[in-house]
């Protein structure tokens, strides 16, 4: 990483920052319909960080409320297609400008980061062991698979994986009753079934289930455990705005703004 100065503890330039997350997030590796990056202009000095998992009204003017200077997201306000300033998209954007807001936006290499990824992050909570990539998207591992210290059964499992997100699991006991070897990725996973029982894990952990892959879980003889997609996305900005905090001395809030989904 490239050293950035900045005028005193606190506080950052827009620009050395916007480049600091930029470089530290590798965010041109991953092909990935969201602009990831500074998707809003706002305020050239930062001193204060807002989190959140998505992108609305009520984020952005609670981000504005709280004093941010910064909104880091994980799901922005662009998917790879040009859209009108008008209507609900159009008093998103408005609010930020009004707000003289910066929104940054970091969606699948929020996923994969090592350190401070959504999915390293459950990982680490979940003690896993032997990791190695598991989960890719467009050729690229975004999750992990590893090991648990000891077995489990399915039941004990899903209950601590409901304490780590405080979301009530929807368990897919398409396998064994108990759990070791499991597979992580976050969001919308459930796709990645067949990965799993390829690579001999027993449990796969994600966000949202859908339809089209209810039957996978109990052919590929799967556990499948979902936690939710909000839920399983909350790890990641937390602890990049965390990272920012040791990194430049910026104070950061989390703004909790959960879907159920």
């Amino acid at each position: 990483m490239s050293d950035v100065s900045h005028s005193r503890p606190g506080e950052i330039s827009r620009d050395d920052l916007v480049a600091w997350l930029s470089e530290y997030l590798k965010i041109d590796a991953y092909p990935d319909p969201s602009l990831n990056g500074l998707q809003i202009q706002g305020t050239d000095v930062i001193r204060r960080v807002a989190a959140s998992v998505d992108t609305s009204v009520k984020t952005l003017q609670h981000a504005a409320d709280s004093g941010a200077d910064i909104l880091l997201v994980h799901h922005g306000l662009f998917w790879g297609k040009p859209l009108a300033i008008t209507g609900p998209h159009g008093l998103r954007v408005r609010t930020a400008i009004m707000a003289n807001l910066n929104l940054y936006a970091a969606h699948i290499p929020l996923d994969a980061h090592a350190e401070v990824g959504n999915n390293a992050m459950i990982a680490r909570a979940l003690s896993l062991q032997h990791m190695v990539p598991f989960g890719k998207w467009q050729g690229q591992p975004i999750g992990l698979a590893g090991e648990l210290p000891f077995e489990q059964s399915l039941q004990d499992f899903a209950d601590r994986v409901q304490k780590l997100t405080g979301e009530i699991c929807l368990v897919h006991g398409g396998g064994g009753p108990t759990v070791r070897r499991v597979g992580i990725c976050s969001g919308s996973g459930s796709d990645r079934v067949a990965e799993a029982a390829a690579m001999g894990l027993d449990t796969l952990l994600t966000g949202e289930p859908e339809h089209k892959n209810f039957h996978d879980a109990f052919e590929y003889g799967i556990n499948v455990v979902f936690a939710g997609h909000y839920e399983t996305e909350v790890f990641g900005v937390r602890a990049l705005a965390a990272k920012l905090e040791d990194q430049f001395g910026l104070p950061w809030q989390f703004l909790h703004h959960p879907t159920g989904l």
